[in-house]
């Protein structure tokens, strides 16, 4: 009577599962997938630690430090001075304010007009639809210092510029030539026009690439329903768009928080330093300035923005049902 009870013990010994083999398994089979992985990538985590984990790690201990770049120099850990300076630095403010003011002009006209035209190019009956696109996406190739100089051109002082010769001379709509780049606010249109101007190909290229990818037959179904036009793009190319929206949409705040050229080549900070950004000042106060400590740490708090604005939407956004 005990035989058979040992043979079934031993039964269940044979065919009861390892934990420990199933871990040292799973471990091998991943060690050997990237054994045969690592030669394609090597090159990419080598570029991606010189040139990205390592300046992230440096800048990181420099805004804690009264950096000197002199070969050989002290360069004194000064703690949390340089984030304090930050706040208490009137020029800081202006840089915040400026950036903030960027983002929230630029991002939701830049969005409604790559939306818009994307849509209107996609349209069955407009043809030449790459030369439309080709033509949009131009200006993002052109250099930012010929553009630059277009726009400064464009929005000269006095009777010179473009914008004030039509608008004084030919239309007569003003009274007297506006000086576009001599006055805080006129400024920052001007640098918001050249961003958005700049930037807008972006946002109707990805967008037309996402409508040409929804199945015509979702528009048939709809139609048949008694769907029109409005309602047609309301409930189903927006809610379809969804996920692209919000990859347009963060991309477009990152973009809008790293504005640099628009102002170092058309202002320059200019008047008085009332148009400057976080990146103009970053960049001056390291290379005209030397204090690369301090310009560290600007950097750092503009990236810890910039990271929790895209986590907290991805956060947010990541809870919800596009379809």
């Amino acid at each position: 009577m005990t035989v058979p009870k040992l043979e079934t013990q031993q039964l269940k010994k044979q065919h009861t599962p390892n934990p420990g083999r199933k871990e040292k398994s799973a471990l091998t089979k991943g060690l050997k997938q990237w054994g045969e992985v690592f030669p394609f990538i090597i090159i990419g985590l080598v570029g991606a630690a010189v040139f990205v984990i390592y300046p992230l790690i440096k800048g990181i201990i420099m805004s804690f430090q009264d950096y000197n770049i002199m070969p050989g120099a002290d360069s004194p850990f000064v703690g949390l001075e340089n984030y304090k300076q930050a706040f208490h630095d009137e020029q800081f403010r202006y840089a915040v304010r400026n950036t903030l003011l960027n983002t929230v002009v630029t991002v939701p006209i830049n969005w409604i007009l790559g939306l818009v035209f994307a849509v209107l190019i996609n349209m069955q009956f407009i043809k030449y639809k790459i030369t439309f696109r080709t033509l949009y996406y131009l200006p993002i190739i052109t250099s930012w210092i010929v553009v630059a100089f277009l726009f400064r051109y464009l929005f000269a002082d006095g009777e010179n510029g473009l914008i004030n010769y039509l608008l004084y001379n030919k239309l007569g709509i003003i009274d007297e030539p506006i000086s576009w780049l001599q006055n805080q606010w006129t400024a920052m249109v001007v640098i918001w026009a050249f961003h958005i101007w700049k930037t807008v190909g972006w946002t109707i290229v990805i967008y037309l690439a996402a409508l040409q990818g929804i199945p015509k037959e979702l528009y048939e179904a709809a139609s048949i329903d008694g769907a029109n036009g409005l309602k047609l793009f309301k409930n189903v190319t927006i809610p379809l768009l969804g996920p692209v929206t919000i990859f347009v949409l963060i991309n477009l705040v990152i973009g809008a928080f790293n504005i640099f050229p628009q102002v170092y080549f058309i202002t320059n900070g200019g008047p008085i330093g009332q148009t400057e950004v976080l990146q103009s000042m970053i960049y001056k106060e390291a290379f005209n300035n030397f204090k690369f400590g301090y310009s560290s740490a600007l950097g750092v708090m503009m990236g810890l923005t910039i990271f929790l604005i895209t986590w907290t939407q991805q956060k947010k956004i990541g809870r919800q049902r596009f379809f």
